[in-house]
């Protein structure tokens, strides 16, 4: 029964990704050719089920598979995916909005982040639109975000909402998070101040599972990591922000843009030399344009020309 399971859940994910891509909107949809491989064996794999089953051609779909929460599926089959919707129609607002609630349950109380001692106790999470085409991740919070329990305020966020209006969307339009979901500690903690630190890799290794559940759920069309640090731990590669940019990622079937952290720009406007900051700025701007360009959303002839 294990293939008849396997597929009676994958067809269950099938079915509410089609389901949601039409609440979205969605005319067609871009299939790997592993994915078009699978789809086109799928009919003799159920023929083949359907012989080896002892019982009613009804026992294919296993009875607990098809009834099984999303956290149920994560422990039974490993993958975080969410199989059966809760809260509402699979794909919905109201049933996103339910599941990245169980997410931050979870990552509130993940033991393997606590455990590791170097992560501070006030989780910030994420914000924005559940049903966002395009998605911010960054590295972790810093003072400011744990002050507020919000990713991206203070002047590294009032930085993003500038990229953001930009592209003629708001905050709201987009959904914003980050890899790691508690400020970093440097030291014990206890005298950090306002000081902050990146992630290192065990930390973004003991945290990435919620980022990669969170996107499953918003489904963005395309995603923009912020800075290296954020690249590095949803796509697993070293290198620098400008080798990484000019070229379009993959992160679990989503594209990724890479171009560089709010917090950067700012340092560079602090170091005085103007034409300097003004480049930068412009590389983040054609970083951005890329992933509108992924969106097909209208681009001006003033954006085109727009530096930030």
């Amino acid at each position: 029964m294990g293939e008849t399971n396997s597929i009676a859940v994958g067809l269950t994910a099938l079915s509410q990704l089609l389901k949601r891509e039409k609440a979205r909107g969605s005319k067609t949809l871009l299939l790997k050719p592993e994915t078009e491989e699978a789809l086109h064996t799928l009919p003799m794999k159920l023929m083949k089920a359907v012989t080896a089953s002892s019982g009613s051609a009804g026992e294919i779909v296993n009875e607990k598979a098809a009834t099984m929460t999303p956290s149920e599926v994560e422990r039974s089959a490993g993958t975080g995916s969410s199989v059966v919707a809760q809260g509402g129609d699979a794909g919905s607002e109201k049933w996103a909005r339910a599941e990245l609630n169980e997410i931050f349950k979870e990552a509130k109380n993940c033991e393997e982040c606590r455990a590791l001692g170097t992560l501070r106790d006030q989780i910030v999470f994420a914000v924005g639109n559940p049903m966002a085409d395009m998605m911010f991740v960054g590295e972790a919070p810093g003072a400011e975000e744990e002050k507020e329990r919000k990713p991206f305020v203070g002047p590294a966020g009032r930085k993003l909402d500038q990229i953001i209006g930009a592209t003629g969307l708001k905050r709201d339009d987009v959904y914003i998070s980050n890899i790691v979901k508690f400020r970093p500690k440097k030291g014990d903690g206890r005298f950090q101040g306002t000081s902050n630190r990146k992630p290192d890799t065990t930390e973004m290794a003991a945290s990435i599972r919620y980022i990669r559940r969170e996107i499953e759920v918003v489904r963005p069309k395309v995603i923009v990591a912020l800075g290296g640090t954020a690249a590095e731990g949803l796509l697993e590669v070293g290198g620098s922000v400008s080798g990484l940019r000019n070229q379009v990622h993959e992160f679990d079937g989503v594209p990724v843009v890479v171009t560089y952290h709010p917090s950067f720009l700012l340092r560079q406007e602090g170091e005085g030399d103007a034409n300097k900051a003004m480049a930068m700025k412009r590389r983040v701007w054609e970083d951005v344009l890329k992933a509108m360009e992924l969106l097909e959303m209208p681009i001006s002839e003033k954006q085109r020309g727009y530096f930030l």
